[in-house]
């Protein structure tokens, strides 16, 4: 975020000296002076803000500078060169609209949106992904970004993202605390030693009625014991897609995984009142399988719905982690045990170093005994919560906020009042802004979607 005006240019316009064409730089031309950074486009934008579609050269190898460049996708929501700035990663491909995320609309700034390395067309070329593909390398690419545009932005930044996203910008600040102001992760997972699992736990007892928990289990069985019926409906819906299965091995095994993931999916996108609607063992297979649609298709695991994904599953065969597979109860029906885990969904032509088992402990501990004005966002019935980030002795001005009932989507917008009132002002405080009212910001202005549309998450189902 660049520079835009001396500070005698802001004295003299606060004096009513400076002349009018001095006021306003240009945000474009501001942005076509930052080294190594294009601007490909600029398109719509609600009123009072301008949006940019951008490129920014970054080394292959932040350790490595002259091994090479790619260029990383990126976008710009413009407001005011004064406002606070908000960096923003899915952790994911970058959103081509201009949204805002929930603290962007918070602090009513600017946000700048990074699309994550290798996640295309953001990749290097030649490829090297043991190397290249590592939470540092990820969390350089955004603190070379964030210095770039602190030139045209020197007021406040934080960073946010949601899930993948969380944890992404937890990671960069533990590598580049003084970076930003604050940070704020909605639905982080932490998975701190990754055999060392408790989803398993959290699913036995995630919502209020065991009856739902049943259900599920039930329409599970019920699935795997009707699966060449399923499955039939399933191989004509991927023949009329044109999905193929090479990466996990058959459509059968796509289906099985699916099912064992379903789940977790119901609870980490639905609601408690979703129960309702899981059909009963013995439902038409079109019924059965229109809910599998919504929940977790049996077709997810194909060759092309798989493919955007692959830079995360390898990141969690290799340094995430992820949750064991809850089948125990389906064990005697399973054709493919074990299959549920990263690697599975990671072609054979991509090789997977050695997990690094220090990678997240490393994380954990600079929380828990350093981290400063961090704030979590947690939804109480999301199993991706179930190893959430933990505030410990050395945590400073920082905060944990669960949304009852809530699932991966949870926000601060679905807090209890009085939470929700709280971390507005705590935001806005970090941000050098006065409190306001939190229903205040419950709507967006015109043009935009609906609040946090940028934090609206659908991603793969399990990491």
């Amino acid at each position: 975020m660049r520079r835009l005006f001396t500070a005698g240019a802001v004295l003299l316009a606060m004096a009513g000296l400076a002349p009018a064409a001095a006021a306003a730089p240009d945000i474009k031309a501001q942005l076509q002076r930052i080294p190594g950074l294009t601007v490909v486009s600029e398109d719509a934008a609600p009123a009072g803000f301008r949006f940019f579609k951008l490129t920014y050269t970054q080394p292959a190898d932040h350790r490595h500078p002259g091994a090479g460049t790619f260029q990383q996708r990126f976008t710009l929501l413009h407001r005011d060169f004064a406002a606070p700035t908000v960096a923003f990663t899915s952790g994911y491909n970058v959103s081509g609209s201009p949204n805002r995320s929930e603290p962007t609309q918070i602090v009513d700034g600017n946000q700048l949106s990074m699309e994550y390395r290798y996640f295309t067309p953001s990749r290097p070329e030649p490829e090297n992904w043991a190397k290249q593909l590592t939470i540092w390398q990820a969390a350089a690419d955004e603190h070379r970004a964030v210095q770039a545009f602190k030139a045209i932005y020197p007021g406040k930044w934080l960073a946010t993202g949601g899930s993948k996203g969380g944890m992404t910008a937890t990671y960069f600040r533990r590598f580049f605390p003084e970076d930003v102001d604050a940070t704020i992760p909605y639905v982080a997972p932490n998975d701190v030693i990754d055999p060392l699992d408790v989803y398993n736990r959290f699913l036995s007892r995630v919502g209020n009625d065991p009856a739902c928990r049943d259900a599920l289990k039930a329409i599970q069985r019920d699935a795997l014991k009707r699966r060449d019926e399923l499955g039939a409906i399933a191989a004509a819906d991927a023949a009329q897609r044109g999905l193929t299965f090479s990466i996990v091995g058959s459509a059968d095994k796509s289906l099985e995984i699916s099912v064992i993931d379903s789940y977790f999916a119901f609870w980490q996108y639905q609601t408690q009142a979703d129960c309702a609607t899981v059909p009963a063992p013995g439902a038409p297979a079109a019924e059965v399988y229109a809910w599998y649609e919504k929940v977790e298709s049996l077709n997810t695991y194909s060759d092309q719905d798989l493919a955007p994904y692959i830079p995360y599953y390898y990141q969690a065969a290799v340094q995430l982690g992820s949750p064991e597979a809850y089948d125990g109860y389906l064990r005697d029906l399973l054709r493919y045990p074990g299959a549920d885990q990263p690697k599975t969904f990671v072609p054979s032509s991509i090789r997977l170093p050695r997990f690094d088992y220090l990678a997240m402990p490393d994380i954990d501990f600079w929380v828990k005994s350093r981290g400063s004005r961090l704030l979590f966002v947690y939804g109480s019935n999301d199993p991706w919560g179930a190893e959430p980030f933990e505030l410990g002795f050395g945590s400073r001005d920082s905060y944990r906020y669960y949304v009852q009932g809530g699932n991966h989507g949870s926000k601060i917008a679905q807090l209890a009042p009085a939470d929700a009132a709280a971390a507005t002002a705590t935001i806005r405080r970090w941000a050098g802004l006065p409190p306001v009212s939190s229903s205040a910001l419950r709507s967006a202005p015109a043009g935009f979607p609906d609040f946090d549309a940028d934090l609206t998450l659908r991603e793969r189902p399990r990491l």
